[in-house]
């Protein structure tokens, strides 16, 4: 049950005056992504913050208004000059005069009646706007506001201007949040009261009432005390969460997993490689862990190209070797089928039965794989999304291992999880993660880092290239062909758009087959069949095709080791973290490889950056830092949809330090308070409900 203290906060924003159900839409899509959502709720406008503010206390006379700048002037209304009727072109115009000058109100469209009403000839009123200097005279064309003198002592002289959407007013916006303001009850004190003192940091409620009545811009800045204490307390709800959900899985006490070694000794001659230091590193902080009595809750981070697959089958073998059964989960089909195309010939030679399941199986076959896993026939099942149904059941899952766990929400690793008894969860991610970033969305795991590349890899030689150059870059692309080499070559879109300006997959595919001959170019993009997308794959890897055009379907775990050429056209539209992913697939043979960076101009200085930090390094940790600094952490890991941390008060680049006060806060309460019990244990219980972390509250209810 949500506390009763937080229901003014969750009723819907359509009880506010003047939200309907159309704006309820919008501000839903705004808030939530998407308008079939949980309509939004007075608490989000609550977290919504303003990004600048329009400062109205400059009065300085009409004579003296600058061309431009918002100003507020106190004047006479002198005329009214109505456009002729049925002539909507001309606009309708108010004539007005302080004791320094006259100016022009100038409405396009302008209701009559309603003008005539607001700005009565002969009344003194207030307006306020920009004012725009026109033949020597000044005129304000639509004021932001016209009240009377009353009204005037009501207008807010520094006007918080907070982000919308199309279909939503900066007015209704403003006044919508004010009143949530006015709703907001008293809130108890969550936080550590040393660590409140300390950082002199005001109460929850003064500190939203200063973020949505700032007294000038520098109250908005990141590192302001209000601005800071409401990041902690976002921070500290996501900590808690984890740290709960942590306890629980430790007190649902785990299974030592001690292997015989029989499998992982027979594998190692199997592979063409020896492990890198890092390999051997975290298979050995895997199997001490499943040798615990406590459930496994790893993080696997590898750069691209590190060796991760290899680590997880290791971890898998050990379970298996003790007679469970191991699952490993990929976000798409290809994904999964590729895992299975590495892995089926290594398990085969161990004698280990591996089955594919995905969405996508005839039913006959499906029904078959669900009763072979149930009888314990298959020992390790690699799968999509379709692991996740209630129809799949496990004889004994040892271990589940989650490939790209940021494509998942965070807490569907319970719900695979949970299909064993006490099973072990490992989640592998290639996307290299800022320190910061795996607290927030890994605060509950153990990390292992793979931070070294298999031996015989060569280095991609990076070079960025301006658009201009295209035709040289094609004659060198189709040199490469004649000589047997494999290219990619990356598009922003499927197919060309009027809204974005970039080269579609589909335009470059036709444009590159009529140059280098239809038989040599592939193409590959989200919106072909499962089947269509396999075949186009299969073709490039058995060098049927030469070039594969493809947007970025291709950029995670794509795997065909003599591809040594990379274009990503339109590079300045692309995130770091995205560029390095893509330039991932090249670089994994013993050939030397190489990444075009084709960029079309003019480059903002954002993207300028990215291209340097891409030629400079392909270190992923270093690259990851990077992109959190040029891009906040909103958008490193995926947007918020994906079941990721999107922060509306929290910047990391910005809270790094106070990311670590919340964690070792959480440890501390739940250390202490394992039940949230007492005063403060319900204070949390509020901050938790009041944060969207009520599924912790629930762990807590089911022990």
């Amino acid at each position: 049950m949500r506390p009763e203290l937080l229901n003014p906060l969750f009723v819907p924003v359509s009880n506010l005056e003047g939200i309907g159900p159309k704006l309820t839409k919008t501000l839903t899509r705004l808030f939530h992504g998407n308008e079939n959502a949980e309509p939004a709720r007075i608490a989000d406008l609550l977290f919504h913050v303003p990004h600048s503010v329009i400062d109205r206390r400059n009065q300085p006379g009409i004579a003296n208004a600058q061309e431009g700048v918002v100003s507020t002037f106190k004047v006479i209304v002198d005329s009214h000059n109505a456009p002729p009727r049925g002539n909507r072109r001309i606009p309708y115009r108010i004539n007005v005069h302080d004791e320094t000058g006259e100016m022009a109100l100038v409405f396009f469209r302008g209701q009559s009646d309603w003008l005539s009403k607001s700005m009565p000839v002969g009344e003194i009123r207030y307006v306020s706007g920009k004012v725009e200097w026109f033949n020597g005279k000044p005129n304000m064309v639509h004021p932001d506001h016209m009240v009377s003198e009353e009204g005037f002592a009501q207008l807010p002289l520094l006007e918080p201007v907070y982000p919308v959407t199309a279909g939503l007013s900066s007015k209704i916006m403003s006044r919508s949040i004010r009143t949530a303001v006015d709703t907001l009850p008293t809130m108890p004190e969550w936080a550590d009261k040393n660590l409140i003192a300390r950082e002199h940091w005001p109460q929850f409620n003064q500190a939203v009432t200063r973020i949505h009545n700032p007294r000038d811009s520098l109250d908005l800045e990141p590192n302001t005390p209000a601005r800071r204490r409401l990041a902690h307390d976002e921070l500290l709800a996501g900590q808690l969460a984890l740290a709960l959900l942590r306890l629980r899985l430790r007190k649902s006490s785990g299974k030592a997993r001690i292997g015989t070694g029989a499998l992982t000794a027979k594998l190692l001659p199997l592979l063409p490689f020896a492990l890198t230091g890092a390999q051997e590193r975290s298979v050995t902080e895997i199997a001490d862990d499943l040798a615990k009595p406590e459930r496994m809750l790893r993080l696997l981070q590898g750069d691209v190209g590190s060796g991760k697959t290899i680590v997880a089958l290791m971890a898998a073998l050990s379970v298996i070797e003790v007679g469970n059964q191991a699952s490993l989960m990929a976000p798409t089909e290809i994904l999964a089928r590729q895992h299975l195309a590495s892995l089926q010939p290594l398990c085969e030679q161990l004698g280990v039965t591996v089955e594919l399941l995905t969405g996508k199986d005839k039913a006959a076959k499906k029904r078959e794989t669900l009763e072979r896993l149930k009888n314990g026939e298959i020992d390790l099942v690699i799968g999509t999304h379709a692991l996740f149904q209630s129809k799949v059941e496990f004889k004994s899952l040892g271990l589940a291992i989650i490939d790209e766990q940021h494509r998942f929400g965070v807490h569907q690793r319970l719900t695979l999880g949970d299909k064993g008894d006490a099973t072990d969860v490992l989640v592998m991610t290639a996307t290299p993660i800022p320190r910061t970033l795996v607290l927030t969305a890994y605060g509950d795991m153990e990390v292992s880092k793979l931070d070294e590349k298999p031996p015989g890899r060569q280095p991609i030689q990076t070079n960025a290239l301006s658009s201009d150059r295209i035709e040289e870059l094609i004659a060198r692309i189709y040199t490469a062909v004649q000589h047997g080499k494999k290219i990619y070559w990356i598009c922003p879109l499927v197919e060309e758009s009027e809204e974005v300006q970039a080269t579609a997959a589909e335009d470059r595919f036709k444009d590159l087959q009529s140059r280098m001959g239809e038989e040599n170019i592939g193409l590959v993009h989200g919106r072909m069949t499962v089947d269509e997308k396999n075949q186009a794959m299969t073709d490039f890897k058995e060098g049927k095709t030469r070039v594969l055009v493809a947007t970025t379907v291709i950029e995670v775990g794509v795997d065909v080791p003599d591809a040594t050429i990379m274009v990503i056209e339109h590079a300045e539209r692309f995130g770091l973290a995205q560029l390095h992913q893509l330039r991932g697939r090249v670089g994994r043979g013993s050939d030397a490889s190489h990444c075009m960076l084709l960029y079309y101009t003019p480059l903002s200085e954002t993207a300028e950056a990215r291209l340097n930090i891409m030629r400079e390094t392909e270190d992923g940790f270093r690259i990851a830092e990077e992109d959190l600094k040029l891009r906040g952490e909103g958008e490193v890991l995926g947007t918020r949809q994906s079941g990721t941390p999107g922060f509306n008060l929290a910047q990391l680049e910005h809270h790094a330090d106070i990311l670590e006060m919340a964690r070792d806060g959480a440890k501390l309460f739940v250390e202490t308070n394992p039940d949230l019990e007492g005063e403060q244990g319900e204070a949390l219980k509020i901050l938790l409900y009041l944060f969207g972390q009520d599924q912790a509250v629930r762990l807590l209810r089911a022990g």
